[in-house]
């Protein structure tokens, strides 16, 4: 099955790479692709994993465009920006 997510926060390389390795471990995923420039993250896998895969991106501060809102927005932008520098120091080795 082919997943398809509109996501806010994702500013760079470094989030692309921290959303696919964290996405890429859950069971079930098969394979993802994020497009950074369109804020897209596309996962294939097994079925049933939609409300998992929105779980793991909101947990790692990239929730569904139009999903969050107020403090909750906020909180999000500030996990986002730390899975961002974290993906950057993964990818820079």
């Amino acid at each position: 099955m082919n997943y398809e997510f509109s996501v806010e926060n994702i500013k760079c390389g470094g989030c692309a790479g921290t959303i696919m390795k964290k996405i890429n471990a859950l069971d079930g995923v098969e394979s993802t692709d994020v497009d950074v420039e369109a804020g897209v993250v596309k996962v294939g896998g097994a079925d049933g994993l939609h409300e998992t895969l929105l779980a793991s991106l909101l947990k790692m501060g990239y929730p569904e465009t139009g999903s969050t809102e107020g403090m909750a927005a906020a909180k999000a932008r500030a996990k986002s920006f730390v899975s961002c520098a974290v993906g950057k120091f993964n990818t820079d080795k």
